[in-house]
């Protein structure tokens, strides 16, 4: 195994366990319609207030990401972090990647039922897993790093 392997698997399990729960609560249902109570436009404000949140949780992430890196040049003289970074780095990293996908996905989304296209169980498990994925990694990737600087 390499360095971050941890971090791989954890990123990788915390997205397929979301995306069981996710699909396994809206298989069932019908489409959905992203404007609450059917008033059109209703679901701007709310996106604004998903993507606000997404924003800073990538903004907290990746600050965290290059200052850590950043400071690698404090490591003795070739310039690397530990090992043990790997793996709260690499889910920091997948909590950005997922996090930009929510937020593309959940534009593309309401685009698309605002040209009448249903929103089907499959694409609100899909955004619930992408946004509750970037979520839950942010906050385990800070309590691992966490943790690994306080050992």
């Amino acid at each position: 195994m390499f360095s971050g392997f941890l971090g791989i698997v954890t990123a990788s399990g915390v997205v397929l366990l979301m995306w069981i729960l996710c699909y396994l609560m809206r298989r069932k249902s019908g489409p959905y319609n992203l404007d609450p109570q059917g008033k059109s436009g209703a679901f701007e404000p709310l996106l604004q207030k998903y993507i606000r949140l997404t924003e800073f949780t990538i903004g907290l992430s990746t600050g965290s990401i290059v200052l850590l890196i950043g400071s690698s040049i404090f490591h003795g003289k070739d310039g690397h972090l530990p090992t043990f970074y790997a793996s709260p780095l690499l889910i920091l990293a997948a909590s950005v990647l997922l996090g930009l996908a929510f937020m593309a996905y959940l534009i593309l989304s309401y685009e698309e039922v605002q040209h009448g296209n249903p929103h089907t169980p499959f694409a609100y498990s899909l955004s619930e897993t992408l946004g509750f994925s970037s979520l839950i990694l942010f906050c385990v990737g800070y309590v691992w790093l966490i943790i690994q600087v306080t050992r």
